[in-house]
């Protein structure tokens, strides 16, 4: 008899504790091998395939593409052993494989597969797969599919732990409700609506501020209401935490960038890989911040001290169909402008695919920010919490400027560094910005610091 073994949304590391399901990958009835995808989800950091430790018979799924699942809930049920044509070593059945996510250490050169059992062998090991879920007993139902035989795999159709929260502490009956989600899942509306409804609520439901339903009963804001999760609801959270915490003060300066696109150019008339603004910028950052090392910190609440980190790994913004990312490269201060344009182009190009790994998006201490592609010349950007300092920097484009002692047409760009005010004054930021201005006018000054 096949052993039926749940597999639940495994720890996805990076401090995330919730993942938003968007694709299935396999479907009831497939046969599994160990370590296969299962079902892409979408964190708030970045999009991870999650791979399943078990061998077998797919029986259930839990939740639609579109359904936020928090850490520890079902995903799916997998019929092992005896009656199914992928069948895992006893061992391998009995503890996994061990692995948890795409990107976090799961062997890449395993190709994902799909494969459907014949429907007799379905038919049976969903069958015995009801057996054995029934006495298990698992928490949540399966509420996306219903596997070929009837598998009775939960007592009522939510998998939403604040849905079954306020439920309880209201004294609602989830088996009484009728679910107005996909395949009849309960969502939160149909508990509200039961508690504004009940004719004899409970004691619980009118002695508590019970806020959700007040919330509920007041008249909508009508407009075109977009859910603040995922990416975007992390990046809220972040930018949020930042202005609660850092006392930031912005400082900026006009530069004479007209030397510093010279060199550029001479350095790409020569046979080799193209360097990028972006890129000798970033290098004349991490020559700054070897001058100027408090920019490159943070701040210990807990310990109350300020802790100032040996390596530069430099956060860049990159704006995607996603949303706003800022992937981060490691130890900035040992790359050569030529280093430093690869990586911003394979990291570039990896977040417009979506294909980012958490740890790309992860670990920045500096952050560097070229708003000057959406064409405006001057801002004052929000810090990367924890960073301790963002340098932005403006577009490009010819002005009038004094050069020499005579009015000229220059190539001028606006410079900008939001700091942390309790790592530094404005002496130090000041200095590093204009030691930033110097390098861009003079490109040469910088041959002094490499």
């Amino acid at each position: 008899m096949p052993q039926v073994l749940e597999f639940k949304l495994p720890d996805l590391g990076e401090g995330l504790t919730e993942a938003e399901i968007v694709r299935w990958l396999v479907a009831v009835g497939d046969v599994v091998e160990i370590d296969q995808p299962v079902v892409e989800v979408e964190t708030a950091k970045a999009m991870v395939e999650v791979p399943c430790p078990y061998g077998g018979v797919v029986t259930a799924r839990f939740g639609e593409e579109g359904t936020e699942l928090p850490v520890g809930a079902p995903l799916i049920t997998v019929a092992v052993g005896s009656g199914t044509t992928s069948e895992p070593e006893p061992s391998e059945a009995a503890s996994g494989s061990g692995n948890v996510l795409v990107g976090y250490g799961t062997d890449h050169s395993r190709p994902a597969r799909r494969r459907r059992v014949r429907p007799a062998a379905a038919a049976s090991a969903a069958a015995s797969a009801s057996a054995s879920a029934v006495q298990a007993a698992p928490a949540a139902a399966p509420v996306a599919v219903a596997p070929a035989a009837p598998v009775a795999l939960g007592p009522v159709a939510v998998i939403s732990p604040i849905v079954r929260k306020l439920a309880r502490d209201n004294g609602v009956d989830l088996r009484a409700l009728r679910g107005s989600g996909p395949e009849g899942l309960i969502l939160r509306a149909d508990v509200e609506a039961a508690l504004r409804t009940a004719p004899d609520a409970p004691v619980a439901a009118q002695a508590a501020p019970a806020a959700a339903p007040a919330v509920a009963s007041r008249p909508a804001v009508q407009g075109e209401r977009i859910p603040l999760k995922g990416l975007r609801g992390a990046v809220a959270e972040k930018l949020s935490r930042s202005r609660r915490e850092i006392p930031e003060a912005t400082c900026w300066v006009d530069a004479d960038a007209t030397e510093l696109m010279a060199a550029r150019a001479a350095m790409n008339a020569v046979d080799g890989p193209k360097i990028s603004v972006l890129a000798l910028l970033a290098r004349i950052c991490t020559a700054a911040l070897a001058r100027y090392p408090e920019l490159n910190s943070t701040v210990d609440l807990a310990a109350n001290e300020i802790v100032r980190l040996p390596a530069v790994h430099l956060g860049f913004a990159a704006q995607t169909e996603r949303g706003l990312m800022v992937p981060v490269v490691r130890d900035a201060q040992h790359r050569s402008p030529e280093s430093l344009s690869a990586e911003f182009a394979r990291l570039t190009e990896l977040a417009r695919a979506g294909k980012l790994a958490p740890s790309d998006l992860t670990g920045g201490t500096f952050t560097l920010n070229n708003y000057g592609v959406f064409g405006v010349d001057g801002s004052t950007p929000i810090i990367n919490h924890p960073e301790a300092a963002m340098l932005g920097v403006g577009r490009i484009i010819p002005k009038p400027w004094v050069h020499q002692g005579e009015l000229a047409v220059r190539k001028v760009v606006q410079l900008s560094l939001t700091f942390d005010h309790r790592v530094c004054d404005g002496g130090t930021a000041g200095g590093f910005l204009r030691y930033v201005a110097d390098c861009v006018e003079s490109p040469s000054v910088l041959l002094r610091s490499l």
